[in-house]
């Protein structure tokens, strides 16, 4: 039993009474919800709302705004009909836990077909109205309109697109079919009737009109119906040339599909005709007597076109009687995908993220609850409403800067505008833009949910307006987000974990009402008693202000008897939280401003703590929640910076109590402690990451070095091999050349004789030591000229210089009838 800090007073006797006789209240209301949570079943017949469970889910929806959401995502639906679809299947929430991962499976393959780019799904070209009526015609067997039939060829033509360019991107990558599984599936299952497309088309123009060409009867009286048209408007321009002389008021009508002359109420007519009617300030219409006979073969030949178009549209009709059934599935598989698309648009449009789902009655996951960490893993997660509203006014106020510039524009191209208006119009613009930064910088503030597995309630602390409520609400709309198939909004690359919830009951009243009668006293005890009693093992609870609702403080008043009411609220509180805990929902959510809740945690290993940072700098709340930490008053402390008399100040720190302030002191340096911890976990991240940076650029740069020395070495290398190639070579022809010469004159008169048995080692050691170096040929080409006789040593004649080539170490040479080329070395 958790006993309860009582500040010290002279009263102190009739407190103990009042808390003895709390207690044993406590102890009856607790072994009364413990005897009905044991003799409550958890089965799938349980399941199975009651009318007072309906009105209880019902409530909790209303309370969370979860009908604006639905209202949101239906916006993101193309067609009519799969509006009213998506309402209708968000707002029902009674998705098993299998169906939740079936829909969460088709709103991923969406996304991904988006995010592929060439299996975009639009069907804002389909009116799912005149396609729905089409089919009831048929079914009838009555023909269909024009416009029917056009909506029919248009959701028979989007079906088509779908499977020609879903096959085209799966022949391209085949792992788009497992990416874009079950949709694909869905769409490659349509049954599209190609001989009805063609059919219709052939039929039925674009505008829903009959084509002349669609029957013979229809040709030959739409001909009947212009050729008397034109006998008519002929008939009426020579009668109204004759009136036009007297008059101009007088011109050619149409009443009721018959030709007739309209003019003014004075105006004599000389011709004969039927009065249809007259009036003052409206003329006299009449049908010339000539016309009749004329108006009513033109009545007759227009309902024969009119029964030749309905024969027309009847074939059509019993065209598409054999693949009626055929029809209404590809309809029915069309608003489901429509509706499938909304939800993956609204997900793609507000950042949504796959959530990991998992139930705590599957085997999988029941097998093995002690390895999971986390109940509810949601990092940055933002309330859908508020990111909307927010979203909306900055394009409103975007849409307004844009609309102020191009009226500036406007005036600037106009002449004689007023300096005064156009200061005021710069000025109107200066002060847009400045409220577009503002709300550019004032976006939402995000929250962190991390829930460890253990906790059966979490208990949230902080002061007025902090944030605690739209905390409660984030947490309620993403678990049914989740379960309905709508991707939760989490900015976070992140995953997301969730369980999936079979109910979500909340009890959210008006924090910030000053009057609080008895009947919301009843109510709000009422509703928590039901959410106690309907609440299953897989159920999600949110209370928001536990303690405060549950009794009427009367704070005004310094007697004995409000310190019991403020005691007894906190003990009832206590008990439905405990009840909670052992019996009751998966996961219970309850924010408070009572100190006596906080203490639940360390008697308890199901509770934990949170609550609500606060700036006391800026005295203004961050909107940011801290895990482990009970809240502490403020209040005090905020009205002493405030300036309130010292006098106020301490005799409120003296009724609050000497524990409570130690309590709070306690609170104060959990929180510095933890903040301080936050900052060094943030600045260990921050190194880590600049850690982790700079060794990848060390791998990079070591790896281009290497890559770059290897680069090198192997460009060195061929450079000397292909210098040591190049320098045998030449060294090579060098010897040759010298071996033909027995002596070879130096540049001091100075021979060299070279053994015949010498390497090319040798001889070109021989060679650089004694520093011979061959006679270059222009030399020997001024011994050896066109026109000397020499003699050729192969053939032992000798031979006439016919051309000397010292580029090419060639001579010519002209041996009787023969012509030679032979070397220097060939010729002495």
């Amino acid at each position: 039993m958790i006993s309860l800090a009582i500040p010290t007073s002279s009263s102190s006797s009739c407190y103990c009474y009042s808390l003895t006789t709390t207690s044993a209240a406590i102890i009856k209301i607790r072994m009364r919800m413990r005897m009905r949570m044991r003799m409550r079943p958890v089965t799938a017949a349980f399941l199975k709302k009651t009318p007072r469970q309906v009105e209880v889910v019902e409530n909790s929806l209303r309370v969370l705004e979860w009908d604006k959401l639905c209202d949101s995502v239906a916006s993101f639906a193309a067609t009519s009909m799969g509006q009213q679809a998506i309402k209708a299947e968000l707002l029902c929430l009674d998705q098993s836990y299998q169906q939740s991962l079936r829909l969460l499976s088709e709103t991923n393959a969406a996304v991904e077909m988006h995010k592929h780019g060439g299996c975009v799904m639009d069907f804002t070209c389909i009116d799912t109205a005149l396609v729905k009526s089409a089919i009831q015609h048929a079914h009838r067997g009555f023909p269909l309109h024009g416009l029917e039939a056009m909506a029919l060829v248009a959701i028979l033509h989007l079906a088509d697109s779908l499977q020609m360019n879903l096959k085209a991107a799966i022949k391209e990558d085949s792992h788009l079919l497992h990416r874009f599984m079950p949709i694909a599936e869905m769409i490659m299952d349509m049954s599209i009737s190609r001989p009805l497309l063609k059919f219709i088309q052939k039929l039925v123009d674009e505008d829903g009109c009959v084509k002349d060409t669609a029957s013979p009867s229809l040709k030959r009286s739409r001909e009947q119906v212009r050729l008397l048209e034109r006998k008519l408007c002929q008939l009426m321009e020579g009668l109204i040339s004759n009136e036009m002389k007297e008059t101009s008021s007088v011109e050619i009508s149409n009443t009721d599909g018959r030709w007739c002359i309209k003019s003014g109420t004075d105006v004599k007519r000389s011709f004969d005709g039927l009065l249809l009617s007259s009036g003052l300030g409206t003329g006299t219409l009449v049908e010339p007597l000539s016309a009749v006979p004329l108006n009513d073969e033109l009545q007759q030949a227009r309902a024969s076109v009119a029964k030749a178009e309905a024969d027309v549209l009847l074939e059509i009709t019993h065209k598409m009687q054999p693949d009626l059934h055929d029809i209404e599935n590809l309809f029915n598989t069309t608003i489901r995908l429509d509706v499938i698309n909304a939800r993956a648009t609204y997900s793609i449009s507000f950042g949504g993220t796959y959530p990991e789902l998992y139930s705590f009655e599957d085997d999988s996951v029941a097998s093995q609850p002690a390895e999971m960490k986390w109940k509810i893993y949601l990092p940055k997660a933002y309330h859908p409403l508020l990111l909307q509203q927010h979203r909306q006014k900055l394009q409103k106020a975007m849409k307004d800067v844009s609309d102020a510039a191009a009226e500036i524009r406007r005036r600037r191209q106009q002449a004689g505008i007023a300096t005064q208006r156009e200061e005021e119009t710069y000025s109107s613009l200066s002060s847009l833009e400045t409220q577009v930064a503002k709300l550019k910088h004032s976006s939402p503030v995000p929250v962190d949910i991390f829930v460890a597995h253990r906790t059966r309630v979490l208990v949230i602390t902080g002061p007025n307006t902090g944030g605690k409520t739209i905390f409660l609400k984030t947490v309620g709309l993403a678990a049914m987000m989740a379960k309905s198939g709508t991707c939760i909004y989490v900015l976070s690359s992140e995953p997301v974990k969730m369980p999936w919830f079979d109910s979500v009951f909340a009890d959210i009243g008006d924090e910030q009402s000053l009057s609080q009668s008895l009947s919301t006293f009843s109510g709000h005890l009422k509703q928590t008693s039901d959410i106690l009693l309907h609440s299953t093992s897989q159920s999600l609870v949110l209370l928001d202000e536990m303690a405060k609702m549950l009794f009427t403080a009367k704070m005004y008043s310094r007697c004995s008897w409000c310190w019991h009411e403020s005691l007894e609220g906190a003990a009832l509180g206590m008990s439905l939280l405990e009840c909670f805990a052992e019996a009751g929902a998966l996961l219970t959510m309850a924010t408070t401003h009572h100190g006596e809740l906080k203490t639940l945690k360390y008697s308890n290993d199901a509770f934990e703590n949170a609550c609500m940072e606060f700036d006391e700098e800026n005295l203004k709340p961050t909107y940011r929640i801290l895990w482990g930490i009970p809240g502490r008053s403020n209040a005090i402390n905020i009205a002493e910076r405030l300036q309130l008399p010292n006098v106020v100040v301490d005799n409120a720190r003296e009724l609050h109590g000497t524990a409570s302030a130690e309590i709070n002191e306690v609170i104060e340096d959990m929180e510095k402690f933890k903040q301080k911890l936050h900052e060094h976990i943030h600045e260990a991240r921050r190194h880590l990451k600049l850690a982790r940076e700079l060794h990848r650029n060390l791998v990079l740069t070591e790896r281009r070095i290497s890559e770059h020395t290897t680069n090198q070495r192997y460009r060195k290398i061929q450079e000397i091999s292909n210098a040591g190639g190049g320098a045998r070579s030449i060294l090579h022809k060098k010897v040759r050349q010298l071996r033909a010469y027995p002596s070879v004159a130096s540049k001091g008169d100075q021979t060299v004789a070279f053994s015949s048995q010498s390497t090319p080692r040798e001889d070109a050691g021989t060679l650089s030591k004694s520093n011979v170096k061959q006679q270059p040929l222009e030399k020997r080409s001024k011994v050896v000229k066109a026109g000397d006789m020499v003699h050729v040593s192969k053939l032992n004649k000798k031979a006439t210089v016919l051309k000397v080539d010292p580029c090419k170490e060639e001579i010519i040479v002209q041996v009787g009838n023969m012509k030679l080329k032979l070397t220097p070395g060939d010729v002495f």
